[in-house]
C-alpha cells in the first residue's frame, strides 16, 4: 500500500460537524476509481482541526466505505500522549497504516522529533508513514534524521515534500535517499506539481491531494510513470499545470475544497472554521480551470 497512488480526500465539515454522507461518498469514489490507498485525515483531511472523537469517527467511515482499499489514517497531534490516543483509535477502526507529521507549537529539535517517532512506533501494530511537511509543521527533516527514523520498527514509508524540478537532480536526490534508507522503506513524493518528476526519478508512491477529488488524472499520471512512460507522465503533469498554478496561489486545500463544492461532492462551505475557503472570484477561477481541463 506504500507504492502507487495514495489519494487524500477532504473531511467535509458542514455546520461545524463532519458531513458523514459526503465523506463516505468521497472515499467510495476513490475506491471505485482504483487508487492504491486512501489517506484519511491527512492535511487535506483537516486532521489538526478535529477532536479525538471526530477523528475516530472519520477513520471508521473511511475504512467502512473503502471497499477493501487500504486506508492510511493521519495521527498527528501536538502532544505525544494525544498521538498515541488517536493512533489507537485508528487501529481500532481498521486502518491499514498510519501517517504521522511532527506537529508543533514550540519549535521542535531533531531529538524531539526522533523521540516522537520512537515512542509512537513502539506502540503500533500497523505500519507508519513519516510525513515531512515543513509548510504546515514548520519543521524540516535532515537526511540524517530520515535515516534515524527509518531504522525504527513499523516505519514503512517516508513522504517527502517534493523533489528538485530538474530531472537529473531529482534522480540524484532519490539515489541519495536510497543510500540512507532501509530497502523496506519506500519513498513517496508529495507536492502534486512535483509528482511526475518524483515518480519518473524513482519515487515509489505519490501521496496526492489531487487524487482525493480527481483520482482519474492522478491515476493516469501514476500508471504512466510506474510503467516507465516518463514522457506521458510529464505530459499529463504539464496538462494539469493550470491546477498546479492555483495550488501555488491559493493553497491546495482551498482549491480542492472549492473544486469538490463545484462538482457538488460537498456543500459549498466544507472547511472547518476559521478556514473560510476561497471567495467568489477564487471559486470562479477554480471552476474555469476545471472546465478548461475537462475535470
Amino acid at each position: 500500500m506504500f507504492t502507487g497512488l495514495s489519494a487524500f480526500p477532504l473531511t467535509p465539515i458542514t455546520d461545524d460537524r463532519i458531513d458523514e454522507k459526503a465523506l463516505a461518498a468521497l472515499v467510495h469514489r476513490l475506491a471505485t476509481a482504483g487508487v492504491d490507498s486512501i489517506g484519511a485525515l491527512g492535511s487535506t483531511g483537516s486532521y489538526a482541526y478535529l477532536t479525538r472523537e471526530e477523528r475516530a469517527r472519520a477513520a471508521r467511515i473511511a475504512v467502512e466505505h473503502a471497499d477493501g482499499t487500504p486506508v492510511i489514517v493521519g495521527i498527528g497531534a501536538l502532544r505525544t500522549r494525544h498521538v498515541l490516543e488517536v493512533a489507537e483509535d485508528a487501529q481500532n477502526a481498521g486502518a491499514a497504516g498510519v501517517l504521522l507529521a511532527p506537529m508543533s507549537y514550540q519549535r521542535l529539535t531533531d531529538d524531539d522529533v526522533f523521540g516522537l517517532y520512537e515512542d509512537v512506533s513502539a506502540h503500533l501494530s500497523v505500519p507508519l508513514v513519516v510525513y515531512d511537511n515543513p509548510g504546515t509543521t514548520h519543521f524540516t527533516f535532515t537526511d540524517e534524521l530520515y535515516a534515524r527514523v527509518a531504522a525504527l520498527p513499523r516505519v514503512a514509508s517516508i513522504k517527502i515534500p517534493g523533489v528538485p524540478a530538474d530531472p537529473p537532480a531529482a534522480h540524484a536526490r532519490l539515489q541519495r535517499l536510497r543510500q540512507l534508507l532501509p530497502d523496506t522503506v519506500t519513498v513517496g513524493v508529495s507536492g502534486d506539481a512535483f509528482a511526475a518528476t518524483g515518480l519518473n526519478a524513482g519515487c515509489d508512491a505519490w501521496y496526492s491531494v489531487l487524487a482525493g477529488t480527481f483520482p482519474e488524472p492522478a491515476l493516469a499520471l501514476t500508471r504512466a510513470a510506474r510503467s516507465g512512460d516518463t514522457d506521458r507522465a510529464r505530459a499529463e503533469s504539464e496538462r494539469l499545470q493550470p491546477l498546479w498554478d492555483l495550488f501555488a496561489r491559493y493553497g491546495s486545500l482551498r482549491v480542492v475544497a472549492a473544486a469538490a463544492a463545484h462538482l457538488a461532492l460537498t456543500p459549498l462551505h466544507n472547511l472547518p472554521l476559521p478556514l473560510r475557503g476561497l471567495d467568489a472570484d477564487g471559486r470562479a477561477e477554480v471552476a474555469a480551470v476545471l472546465e478548461e481541463l475537462g475535470l
